[in-house]
């Protein structure tokens, strides 16, 4: 067997002793699949980013081998990397928004990325799910969903056909007809002999897809009892309401993406948005907040219409909805350290004073499950569960009414999830938070939310109590592939 990845007594820290990653031993051949598992920061992400040869920035100590296709790559020099991760190895990383250059169209993104190699953009989106038509093509990052996103992300990945694909919680953000079809093409490739190294925390497709698992900590299951938050959803006041919210993709309104929406949302209620990818409702959660630019509509905080727009919205309205992104790797501020980041909100609508200041950063980790002295790193220096949580812990710093979550669980293993519910499900109930529960996690969602709307292809199929939409069975909307 040729040996294709070759892992020993492999180490990263930094100068001062923190461990980002360890792994003692892995190999793998010519068209294996291999797992990497772990609990929310175990290093898988920093593992993966090692074999590619793309490290953090800063000053690290790595000790141990590491070899791909032979090569030790991380002691090749910058240029020789480079060519040999154009010609070899293929990442997708767990923000995929990030990578993809926001003023190129799709049809230029996987041109760039096939470095002159011929291809069918047709067919390469086709196997990842999308549709593949000229409007799609045209579009640019900033108009799909963020599974949609992820898709081309791993569309330009294949397009090489390299001989390593590193891929880092490939199944988030997508439906269980696309994890299917994702399923069969990654088997597919392996079987044309590209090997491939998962890092996730959906041990379902670890078990069906992989052929070896390498475990970089023992992972926690889920508790066996676990919390129910959905009451109290019933006659608490109306704190947002939502009338006739119709988006499109761009100016010209050619291709509308949400269809006159409606919702209703209490003090201390909990809603969850579901439907299969490209059904609308990360667009939902822009539009809600202001971020997304072409839409029509009314939103009204209890009784006040707000304007559409975030930038004619007045600070306290801006304060009382807070959005937290299901990539937060592409909203933290690499520059900045975690305490710096909280301090911002804090300050802007708190009126916090800089002697105040660490102790309130402090209380937030807390709230999150970090320790004090996160508030001294930096963004690459935290695990992917380890962003999401700073990213909840700045939301909060602002003290808002609503929180609005897109599939901020789906980077987290099972034990951590339920911790991040549970301490949301606390604010609801000490600070009468509400909460839009944006997921593809069925059994999440009726753990935790009262009440549910189902989008289909931009449209309310269904709402209501949650016990009843989702209970019994799933909705019609989460059972059938997706085009978009």
């Amino acid at each position: 067997m040729t040996t294709v990845l070759d892992v020993l007594d492999f180490s990263i820290s930094t100068v001062d002793g923190l461990s980002l990653t360890r792994c003692d031993r892995l190999t793998a051949g010519k068209g294996c699949i291999i797992g990497v598992v772990g609990p929310s920061g175990s290093g898988k992400t920093t593992l993966l980013r090692g074999i590619a040869g793309a490290l953090p920035n800063g000053p690290l100590t790595v000790r141990g081998s590491l070899a791909v296709l032979g090569k030790p790559v991380l002691a090749l020099p910058a240029n020789e990397l480079r060519q040999f991760r154009r010609e070899h190895v293929g990442f997708v990383g767990q923000d995929p928004a990030s990578r993809l250059n926001p003023r190129m169209r799709i049809r230029h993104l996987l041109a760039e990325a096939a470095g002159g190699k011929q291809f069918s953009a047709q067919l390469i989106l086709a196997d990842v799910g999308l549709p593949a038509t000229e409007e799609l093509l045209r579009r640019k990052p900033g108009q799909l969903s963020g599974g949609q996103q992820r898709r081309v992300a791993l569309a330009r990945a294949l397009v090489r056909r390299p001989d390593v694909l590193l891929l880092d919680e490939p199944t988030v953000g997508l439906d269980a007809a696309l994890r299917k079809r994702l399923c069969g093409l990654l088997r597919d490739r392996a079987e044309e002999g590209t090997t491939i190294l998962l890092a996730c925390h959906d041990m379902p497709l670890i078990e069906e897809l992989v052929d070896e698992v390498v475990d970089l900590g023992a992972s926690a299951g889920v508790p066996e009892v676990l919390t129910d938050h959905r009451a109290p959803d019933a006659g608490g006041d109306e704190v947002l309401r939502v009338d006739g919210l119709s988006a499109w993709v761009d100016s010209r309104r050619r291709t509308p993406i949400l269809h006159g929406v409606d919702l209703r949302l209490t003090s201390r209620g909990a809603l969850a948005v579901v439907g299969v990818s490209g059904s609308g409702k990360t667009t939902l959660a822009r539009a809600i907040t202001g971020l997304h630019k072409y839409i029509e509509g009314r939103i009204a905080l209890g009784e006040a219409l707000m304007p559409l727009r975030v930038q004619r919205r007045g600070p306290a309205q801006r304060r009382r909805i807070q959005l937290i992104p299901q990539d937060p790797l592409g909203t933290l501020n690499p520059s900045r350290t975690v305490g710096a980041t909280l301090s911002r909100p804090l300050r802007l609508y708190r009126k916090v004073s800089a002697r105040e200041l660490p102790i309130q950063i402090t209380g937030l980790l807390d709230t999150v499950g970090l320790a004090e002295e996160f508030s001294e790193r930096y963004p690459h220096e935290l695990s992917g569960g380890q962003r999401q949580r700073v990213a909840i812990a700045r939301a909060l710093a602002a003290d808002p009414d609503i929180l609005i979550c897109d599939e901020i669980t789906s980077s987290l293993d099972a034990s951590t999830t339920e911790d991040i519910m549970n301490v949301l499900g606390e604010l609801r109930s000490r600070r009468d938070v509400a909460l839009i529960v944006i997921t593809h996690d069925i059994p999440l969602a009726i753990r935790h939310t009262g009440t549910t709307l189902v989008l289909e292809e931009g449209r309310v199929v269904r709402a209501g109590a949650t016990s009843e939409v989702l209970g019994s069975s799933r909705p019609p909307s989460m059972a059938r592939p997706s085009s978009g």
